[in-house]
C-alpha cells in the first residue's frame, strides 16, 4: 500500500512567497487598539460608578474615591500580571476557558466559557447603547431614533470586523489615540489647577449626594470597590485572542497586555485624583468625566473634543468582543462544545460565523432593551468577574504543578487576585440581583447545559461515524441512477450523460397526474422520448394528488427494496441562470424533489447544475 503526498512548490526567484495570513494578524500596537477599546472606554463609567456609591455617605464618603481607586488599580496590576502568565501558558488563546479546561475540569471550564460569552455579548450591547446615549445627549432630537442608531453602529462595527481583525484594528487606532490622549491631557492640565476652570456643565443639575448621609462602613467601601471594578472589563480580551497576533504571538500579546494595564491604571488613578482635587460631586444627567473635562480644560473646543472622542470610543468598544468571542467559539468548537462552523476561518483570518452570530444576538439584545443602556448595565460585568476568578484559581493550580523558580510567589499573587475578584463577583451579583443580574444567574447554567448538549450530540455522531477507528475497506456496489425529468432539453441530455457515467443502470422517471392537460403533456413526452431513443427507459409514476417529491421518493424506496445491495442515486438536473436575479424565475422543482428524497430515503442525492452561459 502506498500513500501519495504532495510537497509545496518552491517559490521562483523574484516572486512573492505565498500569503501565510500573518499580515492580517495584529501587532502589539494594533492589538492594543483592537482588543482594549472595552477597557479604555471603561474609564468613562468606572470612576463614576465609584462616586455614585460613595455619594450615599455624602461629601465625606466621596473622600474615599482615591483609596478605592488605588485598590482597583492594585487589582488591575494583579490581573495584568496573571494574564501575562496565562498568555505564556496558553498561547492558543481562550483565557479563563483554556486555564480551567486544563486545570479545573470540563464543567468549570464551561462555566468560564459561558461567563465570557455572556460578557462579550453584553459588552457589545452596552457599548453601542452608551455611545449612542452620548450622541443623543448632545443632540436630543435623535433620542426617538436611538434604537435605529444602535443597530446602525452595530452594523458598522460588524462590517469592519468582517474585513479582518487587523483591518478593524487600523480603523480604531485613531479614535483610541484621540481618547487616551485627551484623557491624559485632561489629567496633566488638571494637576496644575487649584480650582475648577468651569462648572458650566453641572450648572442647573441636581446633585445626587445624599442629604442624610450615612456612615462610611466596610460594606459601602466594598460595594464601591465592586462597582468600580466595572472599569476592569476587557482586561482578559488580549489573553483570549492570542492567535490573532503576529509571530512571536506570546511576546506581542504580553506587550499589549502590559501597555493596556499601564494606560488604564494611569487614567483611573489620575481621574480619581482630580475628583478629590476639585471636590467634584456627581449630578444627575451629567457624567463625571464631562465634569472633569469642564473643570480641567474649560467649556471650550477641548471639552467637546473629549466628549466626542468618548462617544466614538464607547460605541466602538464593542470591537473588543468581536476580537475575543470568535476565538473563544473556535476553541469551544474544537472541543465539540459549540457547532463546528465556528471553527471555520475565512480570508483575512476572520472567524466569520462567530462575528455574525455575535452581531445577531447583540442586535436581539438591542431590540429587547429598546436601545436603553440602563436596561443592560445591571447584567454587565458579572460574567467577567466569574471568568477572572476561575482563571486565577486555575493559575494557582498551574503553579502547584509547575517546577519553575518563583512559582510560590506567582501562586500567592493569583490566589490573592482570585479572592478579590471572587468577592467582587458576589457583591456585584447581590447588589444588582433584582435590577437584572438574576438573568445572568439563570443564563449561566442554561448556556453550560447547551454546551453539554452539543458535546453529547457530537459524541453520538462520532460513535455512529466510527471516528478514531479504522473503517472497513471501500468496495464497489452495483449502482442505479434515477433521473427525474419533465421535458426534453439539453438539460435532460446532460443529466442522462452524467448519470450513465455514474451508474451501471440509469432510469428516467416522470410523475403524471389524472388531469387531461397533464395526461396530454405526458403522451407528448413519451412520443418525443421514443423518437429520441436515448437508451434509457422512461418510467411513468402515476399520482392522484398533485405532489412531486413523494411519488419519486416512493419509487426510490421500492427500487432499493427490490434490489438489496444496490447503491441508489437520485440525480436532479437544474439549470443555473446567468444572472442572480433570474433565480427568482425558477420553479424550485429540484429543491422539492431533493427534500422529499432526503427525508424519506437513504439514497444518494446528486444535484447537477447546468450553467446557462
Amino acid at each position: 500500500m502506498s500513500v501519495l503526498t504532495t510537497e509545496p512548490d518552491a517559490v521562483p526567484a523574484g516572486e512573492e512567497p505565498p500569503d501565510t495570513g500573518e499580515r492580517h494578524r495584529l501587532t502589539a500596537l494594533t492589538g492594543l487598539a483592537a482588543l482594549s477599546l472595552d477597557a479604555m472606554a471603561s474609564v468613562a463609567y468606572g470612576p463614576e460608578a465609584i462616586v455614585l456609591v460613595l455619594a450615599a455617605a455624602g461629601a465625606h464618603g466621596l473622600g474615599f474615591t482615591l483609596p478605592v481607586t488605588l485598590a482597583i488599580a492594585a487589582l488591575l496590576a494583579v490581573l495584568v500580571a496573571s494574564y501575562r502568565q496565562v498568555i505564556a501558558a496558553f498561547p492558543d488563546g481562550g483565557g479563563s476557558y483554556a486555564v480551567a479546561r486544563t486545570h479545573l475540569g470540563a464543567r468549570t471550564s464551561l462555566v468560564a466559557a459561558a461567563s465570557l460569552v455572556l460578557d462579550y455579548v453584553l459588552n457589545v450591547a452596552v457599548a453601542v447603547t452608551a455611545g449612542v446615549a452620548a450622541l443623543t445627549s448632545a443632540f436630543p432630537s435623535l433620542y426617538a431614533d436611538r434604537l435605529w442608531l444602535c443597530l446602525a453602529v452595530l452594523a458598522l462595527v460588524t462590517g469592519v470586523n468582517l474585513r479582518g481583525i487587523a483591518e478593524s484594528a487600523k480603523a480604531f487606532i485613531v479614535p483610541t489615540v484621540v481618547f487616551v490622549g485627551s484623557v491624559l491631557v485632561l489629567i496633566a492640565v488638571g494637576l496644575f489647577r487649584s480650582h475648577p476652570v468651569s462648572t458650566a456643565t453641572a450648572a442647573g443639575h441636581a446633585s445626587v449626594v445624599a442629604g442624610n448621609a450615612s456612615g462610611v462602613g466596610a460594606l459601602l467601601l466594598l460595594k464601591a470597590f465592586a462597582s468600580g471594578c466595572a472599569a476592569l472589563t476587557g482586561v482578559e480580551a488580549i489573553a483570549n485572542a492570542v492567535p490573532s497576533f503576529r509571530v512571536p504571538r506570546v511576546r506581542r500579546a504580553q506587550r499589549a497586555e502590559v501597555a493596556l494595564g499601564a494606560v488604564l491604571g494611569l487614567m483611573l488613578i489620575g481621574l480619581s485624583v482630580l475628583i478629590g482635587r476639585f471636590h467634584l460631586q456627581p449630578v444627575a444627567g451629567v457624567t463625571v468625566l464631562a465634569q472633569l473635562a469642564d473643570a480641567s480644560l474649560g467649556h471650550n473646543w477641548a471639552f467637546y473634543v473629549l466628549q466626542f472622542a468618548t462617544m466614538i470610543l464607547l460605541a466602538l468598544s464593542a470591537n473588543t468582543s468581536f476580537g475575543g468571542l470568535p476565538v473563544l467559539l473556535k476553541l469551544l468548537a474544537r472541543d465539540n462544545y459549540a457547532p463546528h462552523v465556528f471553527a471555520l476561518k475565512a480570508d483575512r483570518q476572520v472567524h466569520r460565523h462567530g462575528v455574525l452570530a455575535l452581531a445577531v444576538v447583540s442586535a436581539a439584545l438591542l431590540v429587547f432593551s429598546g436601545g436603553d443602556t440602563n436596561t443592560l448595565v445591571p447584567m454587565f460585568a458579572i460574567g467577567v468577574f466569574v471568568g477572572f476568578t476561575i482563571a486565577q484559581v486555575g493559575m494557582v493550580r498551574h503553579w502547584r504543578l509547575d517546577r519553575s523558580s518563583g512559582r510560590r510567589g506567582k501562586a500567592l499573587l493569583n490566589g490573592f487576585g482570585a479572592l478579590l475578584t471572587g468577592v467582587a463577583a458576589v457583591v456585584v451579583t447581590a447588589s444588582r440581583f433584582t435590577a437584572g443580574a438574576w438573568l445572568i444567574v439563570v443564563a449561566l447554567p442554561l448556556l453550560v447545559a447547551a454546551f453539554l448538549a452539543v458535546h453529547r450530540a457530537y459524541g453520538r455522531i462520532g460513535e455512529r461515524l466510527g471516528l478514531g477507528r479504522i473503517p472497513e475497506a471501500p468496495h464497489r456496489d452495483r449502482s442505479l441512477v434515477i433521473v427525474p425529468v419533465s421535458s426534453l432539453s439539453r438539460l435532460t441530455s446532460e443529466a442522462l450523460t452524467a448519470a450513465a457515467s455514474l451508474g451501471d443502470e440509469v432510469r428516467a422517471v416522470t410523475v403524471c397526474y389524472p388531469d387531461p392537460e397533464d395526461r396530454a403533456q405526458l403522451h407528448a413526452l413519451e412520443r418525443a422520448w421514443a423518437e429520441w431513443d436515448p437508451g434509457v427507459p422512461l418510467v411513468r409514476l402515476a399520482c392522484a394528488r398533485r405532489t412531486l417529491g413523494r411519488p419519486i421518493a416512493a419509487y426510490v424506496r421500492a427500487a432499493a427494496a427490490a434490489e438489496p445491495g444496490t447503491r441508489v442515486t437520485v440525480l436532479i438536473p437544474e439549470a443555473e441562470p446567468e444572472r442572480l436575479w433570474q433565480r427568482l424565475l425558477q420553479n424550485q422543482r429540484g429543491a422539492v424533489v431533493a427534500h422529499a428524497v432526503r427525508r424519506e430515503t437513504d439514497a444518494v442525492i446528486c444535484r447537477l447544475r447546468f450553467r446557462l452561459t
